[in-house]
């Protein structure tokens, strides 16, 4: 990636420009010393002046309003807010009218932001302070005060907070009164621009002592560059919060959101004291030193799938490589690519009217159709469809661009989604909430409407990244996710009444994928890359999880590094200098579930038999017990040595009825509660007393034999039993009260079980024979 300058011979001020900010893709207004507001239209390479301003102020920041959020009409912004040196702020029409002018700071105004809603303004002064007005210009508050200059300021991405600079300190002010205010020291130098994103909820800094900084939002620093030659004068945020530009005398850099830097530029500028960029995130504009205003593409963006490397090299064209065989083939579109994805052989490409798909196969004949709405934000792939993100709302599409559903909910924000906080799977979406961080939305994919019972799946913490795994069954289908302590955390999407579990599989988990091809998930781990070979290990027998991982060294990968993709058995990891590196793994694993899936079950052993490895045999095991074939699982465990579970599996097969066999199975998992309501339902009331009184479960055995009026003795006689054997006296007020007058008789106790379990065999045993009988007519 990098980036493509464009600057006029002559500049268009006379004296240096302060300030600059995008109406829409192709529009920006410029201010300058030279009092001149100027208007600058991409298209057509034209310029003209909007106004001029009195001679007594000199501009030295603009924001445009935002554009309402939701309000399809208003596709551009009609009104900008101009600070000045002058301690006034301004509110200027888009045609250059002042509409107020606001006595704000003792001395000059050095700068103004919009919240995001467009509801208050901040501005910050020389005189140390930061005050919030409201939209027509009124004083709400005075945020706070201080004995130094504030250089910069921004909105935090609930519009809840404010952040700010004071000398070398970064302080971050919520509008609560008596709040915590978070502060700390940042840079060796005076800090001369912040900016906080609300995507990715990241700050940038940049300061007099020639660095730029990226932390979070708790003040813990993410990265620190290399000092410049030159104090970096601005940065700023791309829209989507993927990459920040930094500008500095004669310089400017297009960085990671992790920080490494993917192009450095030199263009002839001076310093460039302002850095806007385009509502598409596509083109960068930057207020020079020298009177120009620099305008800069980017270009050469990169995606790959297997043997597919997608490059955009100009604007409007993208260039298909082909590394097999070398083919190139080159696909122009009308309007300036905006965003793109490739995976699932597909490309999607949306510029700012359509979109485009092609397939893999055939790079000719694109599928096209027009944008409901304007700039998309964010593209994400499944195998059988594709979801778009704009500023409207959120919209699913069959690759052959058939529209299929568009899911809601209240209070969605569509400006601030990422990949981390959006998934998408062959049948369901799951999307991460911004005003409650604790809950994840799950949607049908092919409806649109919330799934099963409509229950939201809410964690105890903040929910940091989400995955949907994408292969197998509907009703199977698991999401992953990372929570605020970096816990990763499973759980099944279909949720009808009962309270699915949330099962944590890991502990200091930073970055995840689902491969494409089977359910296999791989994670980086503290200092370790881990692949879960059958997340699933954790609903059937924990034990044995450990057993079914793959683990190895990530010191490799140094600090931060993020996993990219998971296609097939190759994982893509970026490291946090930039560099990729590719990591493959065993093969085996994916061919085990392929197996599993159409129910081969001897190819499955053949298989473990040939690979002679452990983690494979406690797959498969995993595997058998929860496809219920305890044939393959007593093979399987008994392979990696837990006899104790092959003899439970022996004393399963020789269980006389189908209920029994399938309530033990459950309590091999561990589901008791299920196991016991099918015994209860197939009317085994005795066996469903028994397997609360082998799990010593007596308050729930008792409660079960009074229910149904059967089996109090026996109940009441182990009991006895248990208490001698430990030396011990009852308790238990219902024991003792259903004990009086009782004689334990063990004979007839058994005689009862010994009859009980006569009558399981017979029952099994007619309707067994009623099903001949029945295949036979």
């Amino acid at each position: 990636m990098r980036l493509k300058i464009s600057l006029l011979k002559e500049p268009k001020h006379q004296e240096l420009v302060s300030c600059v900010g995008w109406t829409t893709a192709e529009e920006l207004y410029s201010c300058s010393d030279d009092h001149q507001i100027v208007k600058w239209n991409l298209l057509t390479s034209e310029t003209s002046q909007i106004v001029k301003l009195p001679d007594d102020i000199y501009p030295i920041d603009l924001h445009w309003f935002p554009k309402s959020l939701g309000i399809k009409k208003q596709t551009q912004a009609e009104s900008f807010v101009l600070t000045s040196s002058d301690g006034k702020f301004h509110l200027i029409s888009k045609l250059g009218r002042v509409e107020k002018s606001v006595e704000a700071h003792c001395g000059a105004v050095l700068a103004g932001r919009w919240n995001y809603e467009g509801t208050a303004l901040v501005t910050v002064g020389e005189d140390g302070q930061i005050k919030i007005w409201s939209k027509t210009g009124m004083l709400r508050s005075t945020l706070a005060q201080q004995g130094t200059p504030v250089y910069s300021v921004a909105w935090g991405p609930d519009s809840e907070k404010v952040l700010y600079t004071a000398g070398k300190q970064l302080i971050i002010k919520p509008l609560q009164p008596n709040a915590k205010v978070l502060q700390w020291k940042a840079h060796d130098g005076i800090i001369l621009k912040v900016d906080w994103n609300s995507v990715n909820d990241l700050i940038l800094s940049a300061g007099e002592d020639c660095k730029y900084k990226v932390w979070d939002s708790y003040g813990r620093l993410l990265y620190n560059s290399q000092p410049h030659e030159h104090p970096i004068t601005s940065v700023a945020w791309a829209p989507d919060g993927e990459l920040f530009a930094v500008g500095s005398f004669h310089t400017l850099r297009l960085c990671d959101k992790t920080g490494w830097s993917y192009a450095l530029e030199k263009p002839n500028t001076g310093s460039i004291f302002n850095i806007a960029w385009s509502i598409d995130g596509t083109q960068i504009a930057g207020a020079c030193g020298n009177g120009h205003v620099v305008f800069a593409h980017v270009v050469e963006q990169r995606w790959e799938w297997k043997n597919f490397q997608v490059t955009l090299t100009k604007r409007r064209t993208m260039q298909v490589r082909n590394v097999l065989n070398d083919a190139l083939d080159l696909l122009e579109f009308r309007d300036r690519v905006i965003k793109a994805s490739l995976n699932y052989a597909h490309l999607v490409v949306s510029t700012s009217l359509q979109c485009y798909v092609f397939s893999t196969k055939n790079w000719n004949t694109p599928l096209i159709f027009d944008l409901k709405e304007g700039t998309v934000s964010l593209i994400l792939q499944a195998e059988r469809h594709f979801l778009l993100v704009d500023g409207g709302g959120i919209y699913l599409y069959s690759y052959e661009g058939r529209f299929i559903s568009s899911p809601k909910f209240p209070g969605m924000r569509t400006d601030i989604l990422n990949a981390q906080t959006v998934s998408l799977s062959n049948d369901t979406i799951a999307i991460k909430d911004k005003a409650d961080e604790k809950i994840i939305f799950l949607f049908e994919a092919s409806t649109g409407k919330p799934l099963g019972d409509g229950k939201l799946l809410s964690h105890k913490n903040e929910i940091l990244e989400i995955a949907l795994d994408q292969k197998g069954l509907t009703n199977d289908r698991k999401i992953a996710f990372i929570d605020k302590n970096r816990d990763l955390y499973i759980t099944s999407v279909k949720r009808f009444g009962k309270e699915e579990q949330i099962i944590k599989l890991g502990t200091m988990v930073h970055t995840l994928a689902w491969s494409d091809t089977c359910n296999i998930l791989c994670g980086l781990q503290d200092t370790r890359f881990t692949v879960w070979y059958y997340p699933n290990t954790v609903y059937v027998d924990r034990d044995i999880l450990p057993k079914t991982l793959y683990e190895r060294d990530a010191s490799e990968f140094s600090k931060n590094p993020h996993i990219v993709s998971f296609v097939g058995n190759q994982v893509t990891i970026r490291r946090a200098d930039g560099s990729l590196v590719h990591i493959s793994i065993s093969p085996y694993p994916a061919i085990l579930h392929e197996y599993v899936s159409s129910s081969k079950w001897e190819d499955a052993v053949r298989l473990c038999r040939f690979v002679k490895e452990q983690t494979m045999w406690a797959c498969l095991a995993a595997m058998a017990v929860a496809n219920r074939d305890m044939t393959t699982a007593e093979i399987a465990y008994a392979a990696i040595g837990e006899i104790d579970k092959v003899q439970y599996i022996n004393s399963i097969k020789e269980l006389p009825s189908k209920e029994s066999k399938m309530a033990h199975i459950l309590m091999f998992s561990g589901n008791i509660q299920e196991a016991e309501m099918v015994l209860l339902q197939a009317g085994l009331v005795y066996q469903a007393i028994q397997i609360n009184i082998n799990l010593y479960n007596w308050e729930r055995a008792l409660e079960l034999a009074v229910k149904y009026k059967t089996h109090v003795d026996t109940v009441l006689a182990y009991r006895q039993k248990f208490l001698e054997t430990f030396g011990k006296q009852e308790t238990n007020k219902r024991y003792l009260q259903y004990a009086e007058g009782l004689q334990i008789d063990w004979e007839k106790i058994r005689a009862k079980i010994e009859m009980e379990i006569t009558k399981e065999r017979e029952r099994s045993s007619t309707s067994q024979s009623s099903k001949n009988i029945g295949l036979r007519h």
